[in-house]
């Protein structure tokens, strides 16, 4: 039953993101965090819906690590950690900011505060264009500004972005809820320095299948078939990869894989002016008089 299998999939993402929020990841490569949080995942009998994102400070979204990846937590930086669980392909996608410097804590703060009063609101047929004034409103109250170009989601079985956001600025039209679909809202916040918009950076190292399309290498396509059976449609990242194909080779087969278009390399997403970003964010589920939030805990 898929509503089964998105709860729970919802109750291992909360508690893990829980263990996220209050570690002491100081000091901690990222590659360090993302195999742990991902190692409490599947503790828990479920798969990673995507490549853990450990996004720190300017860079809001889809930094993951790359395999025994150096870069390390300062007490200075602020982390986006954003886990996605998919129990039989449907998924909860959640996220916190974690951050060990006081002055950013108001930032923090904003994304938290912006959520809950998103989630207050939520009952099938409520217009996203409300959910986003009220995300946009929050955050402006706070003093600090939401990004404009990023936005929440629905989902559906094996597919993360299934063609529906959730925006976290009023806007003009968009639609209304359904009872009994899946969707993530996940406020982004800025400064008052930043520009409110993110940028696609250099960086890509989150990946997915395009298409299952041969390629006339056969190397290229044993990966191509090892990708599908393993991550289907949703997002993988390199490390996931190097347990089957020593580092170099992977990295050779996957250019392939990209320049046949058989597989799409997500770019890293950076706030304009480079200020800090912070993210907050829960699956939930319309219900006809209410809101089943599966990422919460109680």
């Amino acid at each position: 039953m898929q509503i089964e299998d998105y709860i729970k999939a919802g109750k291992i993402a909360g508690e893990v993101r829980e263990i996220v929020r209050v570690k002491d990841w100081i000091g901690k490569t990222v590659y360090e965090i993302c195999e742990e949080v991902e190692g409490q995942i599947k503790k828990r009998g479920a798969k990673c819906a995507f490549p853990v994102n450990t996004s720190i400070n300017e860079v809001a979204a889809h930094y993951t690590a790359e395999p025994n990846d150096p870069i390390t937590i300062k007490d200075t930086d602020l982390v986006n950690i954003d886990l996605g669980v998919q129990i039989n392909g449907y998924i909860a996608d959640t996220a916190v900011t974690v951050c060990y410097d006081t002055q950013f804590d108001g930032l923090v703060q904003a994304a938290e505060e912006a959520l809950r009063n998103a989630m207050s609101m939520i009952k099938s047929g409520v217009k996203v264009s409300d959910i986003g004034r009220t995300i946009e409103s929050t955050i402006k109250q706070m003093g600090f500004k939401p990004i404009a170009n990023l936005s929440g989601h629905s989902l559906e079985q094996y597919t993360i972005h299934a063609g529906k956001s959730i925006p976290n600025i009023w806007s003009i039209g968009g639609f209304s809820l359904s009872e009994n679909s899946a969707y993530a809202c996940e406020p982004f916040v800025t400064t008052e320095q930043g520009g409110g918009f993110v940028r696609n950076g250099q960086i890509k190292n989150i990946f997915a299948l395009n298409s299952r399309k041969k390629t006339k290498d056969s190397e290229a396509d044993r990966l191509l078939d090892f990708i599908w059976e393993n991550f289907n449609m949703l997002p993988f990242a390199l490390r996931w990869i190097t347990k089957e194909w020593e580092e170099k080779k992977a990295r050779e087969l996957l250019e392939i894989l990209i320049k046949k278009k058989a597989v799409q390399a997500y770019p890293i997403l950076i706030e304009v002016n480079e200020q800090r970003v912070s993210q907050a964010e829960h699956t939930f589920i319309p219900i006809e008089n209410g809101v089943t939030i599966t990422t919460i805990t109680q």
